[in-house]
């Protein structure tokens, strides 16, 4: 591929100009497969709560970049080596870490193939580009998938506190407007340092890192898990579902070629080879969104309410328990919406269900945050602070919905 020598800066709202290092994370940034992230909403229907945020993968990706680079630069002044051909094979795993994403991010992601998850999807679409780059992505997939000898480098790209998640919590916080989920990224990589090839952070950082757990929690709580959010996502998944089975009995057809491939395959069976891959490519919000506003004319009943619901924002009531939802509960609300509706028990269920919300905003079990004292002695984030509340956010924490319908459908 031949390099333009129009841009190369990109103007960020969060961290301003952000620079474009090598011909070849331009190039990577001018494929298709990643423009399409310019189409990938980054907090899926978190739209509906925030008005803000509106932004796209495509923003995220080249802000994890950008820490990335800052990353690199601190280590190699505190005296680690990374030579250019890792700092490259960085910068391209982190551009490329959400290239799989589909449509709405990840409040589809298991409607299309099951048992995928995007991670897995990136790295088809980082081995497809690795062939048109001629190699040239070899390293970044070893960074990617964690297999690089230099474990800190993959710690950068994927831990508990990588370029990742310091850019979509301080992105997320900023479109949303949820100020108790903003981060101070620069402050954190400042802190960063390596001891035995594993990252760790710098004991005078350790207020940052309990700030930052404490930001997750509010943002998992307030804004991912917000119960308005989960109600538009389910619903969201309950069109597809619908959309499927209507479409098994070629009553069906969307406004786009790449939407049909998946809605005509079973997501338990379908693999996920070239031509899967292709059609992949080409899916994005807009075919979800533009099927919307054409199936919510359908003659289908179900799937004409679903999508008015989400067009018009007239969603299901939500309520949240601390227990498990009882199955009387359920039952009784299913036979009040039949009821109403002259529905089926099938269909009923499209909009009376239950589910689970999970959250943990520190995992002690996965790849620990560890904090390096001045006398080289490394410790648990969660034991060396003296906030209790990081004790409590290393314990998972479960709640339980059940949706249903305000008044009539």
């Amino acid at each position: 591929m031949k390099q333009s020598s129009k841009l190369k800066i990109f103007n960020d709202p969060i961290y301003g100009f952000i620079s474009i290092p090598s011909p070849l994370v331009f190039n990577l940034i001018a494929h298709p497969y990643f423009q399409r992230l310019r189409r990938i909403s980054q907090m899926g229907l978190s739209y509906l709560v925030y008005p803000g945020a509106h932004h796209t993968r495509f923003h995220h990706a080249l802000g994890a970049m950008h820490l990335m680079q800052q990353a690199i630069s601190l280590l190699r002044r505190k005296g680690f080596r990374i030579d250019e051909d890792e700092e490259e094979g960085l910068l391209c795993a982190i551009l490329l870490h959400d290239i799989g994403h589909g449509p709405f991010s990840h409040a589809l992601e298991n409607e299309w193939v099951s048992g995928i998850s995007h991670e897995t999807i990136s790295l088809r679409f980082m081995e497809e580009l690795n062939k048109e780059f001629s190699g040239r992505l070899d390293l970044a997939i070893a960074i990617f998938t964690g297999s690089y000898p230099k474990k800190y480098l993959n710690e950068l790209v994927s831990s508990q506190l990588d370029m990742d998640r310091l850019d979509y919590l301080k992105r997320d916080s900023f479109y949303s407007g949820v100020a108790e989920g903003n981060i101070n990224a620069e402050r954190l990589i400042t802190m960063l340092s390596v001891n035995e090839g594993r990252l760790v952070v710098e004991e005078k950082g350790i207020y940052s890192v309990e700030k930052y757990l404490l930001a997750r929690r509010f943002m998992y709580w307030q804004v991912y898990l917000h119960k308005t959010g989960v109600v538009a996502e389910q619903l969201l998944i309950r069109v597809i579902q619908r959309a499927r089975e209507l479409g098994h009995s070629a009553r069906l057809q969307s406004v786009s070629p790449a939407l049909d491939f998946f809605l005509n395959q079973n997501p338990g069976q379908l693999e996920f080879t070239a031509e899967a891959l292709q059609q992949y490519a080409e899916l994005d919000d807009i075919d979800i969104l533009a099927s919307l506003k054409k199936w919510q004319k359908a003659d289908d009943r179900v799937l004409s309410a679903l999508c008015k619901m989400l067009l018009e924002r007239r969603l299901l009531s939500i309520k949240i328990k601390k227990a498990p939802i009882s199955a009387g509960s359920l039952q009784n609300k299913l036979e009040k919406c039949r009821a109403k509706t002259g529905m089926s028990e099938s269909e009923a269920a499209y909009f009376v269900f239950e589910g689970v919300l999970h959250n943990r905003a520190y995992n002690q079990d996965n790849q620990n945050i560890n904090i390096i004292k001045p006398n080289g002695k490394v410790i648990d984030v969660a034991s060396a602070s003296d906030h209790l509340n990081l004790e409590v956010l290393s314990q998972p924490v479960t709640k339980y919905y059940i949706c249903y319908p305000k008044k009539g459908i």
